[in-house]
């Protein structure tokens, strides 16, 4: 975690913390006044200056008890789906478009969330392939939610993903994807399987632990093809641009995973920090796409999402004009 993401952290926590202290302040001293008064005694009623702090207290108090509420049980399980156009000159004039359902850090726990509702979802956009940029499980005890999920995408379109890095750090010895019928690519470009007829497309793929292999595996990709990267991270973004590729897919973000209105992130655990927190960035040729994920942060991390829901994207590459 950078230095500033530790600081903005370290303010919002803070600033929670005072108002409930302040909150639990104020309710100790309505507990004295109210013995006072049991016991014959007149306390001096508050000024309309301390009523009115006292007001704003307990709103903010209350309001971040429904947040929460709302970020535990609502949002979690409230799945936006995010169209997105990105044109390429390596597609002909005239060509069909080629749709790409793209969806990261499923974060599968032991019960389901949007597991069972991410195939018909995603079926609906009638994909041409369907890419997943990392972090399966939060536990092996999820392993046989996320495996079911990508049999059932694999059953929609060819699917192809990466290891995020708690598949290589914490998982690296379960097979996550064998038998499923998706593509696990980890240093490799292969040529995408779209039908006759369609456009040649190469999708590079590096676990996240293998971006120094960058430059090897998209050496692979023939000069001049349309191409797509997968990898955990977006901060190799530079690298991905400097070698021309058209559409580098990336996640481990979450958007944040507990944003603000109008801030975005406090957090996203990146090297680049806020700079590509989510959404749709352009470099040189390059779109990078920074998908906020479907599950949330294993471990001791809280489960909720809040302003940044989980998300499937839909990238439609077109040619241009």
């Amino acid at each position: 975690m950078l230095l500033e993401e530790k600081i903005r952290l370290g303010l919002f926590a803070g600033a929670v913390l005072a108002v409930y202290a302040a909150a639990l302040v104020l309710v100790i001293n309505a507990a004295a006044r109210a013995l006072q008064s049991r016991r014959g005694l007149a306390p001096q009623p508050p000024g309309r200056a301390v009523r009115r702090v006292r007001a704003a207290v307990f709103a903010l108090a209350l309001a971040g008890i429904g947040c929460f509420a709302y970020a535990r049980l609502i949002e979690p399980t409230w799945l936006e789906v995010t169209h997105v156009r990105v044109e390429s000159d390596r597609l002909p004039r005239g060509a069909r478009p080629v749709r790409l359902v793209h969806i990261s850090d499923v974060h599968s726990d032991p019960v389901t969330r949007l597991e069972e509702r991410l195939p018909a979802a995603i079926a609906a956009e009638r994909p041409d392939l369907i890419v997943f940029t990392g972090d399966a499980i939060n536990s092996p005890d999820g392993l046989a939610n996320f495996r079911g999920l990508m049999i059932r995408l694999a059953a929609i379109a060819p699917t192809y993903a990466v290891r995020g890095n708690w598949d290589t750090r914490q998982w690296g010895r379960i097979d996550l994807f064998g038998g499923t019928g998706v593509v696990e690519l980890e240093r490799d470009a292969v040529l995408a399987r779209l039908g006759e007829g369609r456009p040649a497309l190469w999708i590079v793929g590096l676990d996240a632990d293998s971006g120094d292999d960058l430059e090897s595996a998209l050496g692979r990709v023939p000069a001049g093809a349309l191409s797509v990267v997968l990898h955990h991270y977006p901060e190799e973004i530079g690298r991905v641009a400097a070698l021309g590729a058209d559409l580098y897919c990336a996640g481990h973000t979450h958007g944040g995973q507990v944003a603000l209105p109008f801030y975005g992130a406090l957090v996203t655990m990146s090297r680049t920090g806020k700079r590509y927190e989510a959404g749709l960035y352009r470099e040189g040729r390059t779109s990078l796409y920074v998908n906020r994920g479907i599950g949330m942060e294993g471990g001791a991390a809280p489960r909720m999402r809040f302003f940044a829901r989980p998300e499937v994207t839909v990238i439609e590459l077109h040619p241009p004009g």
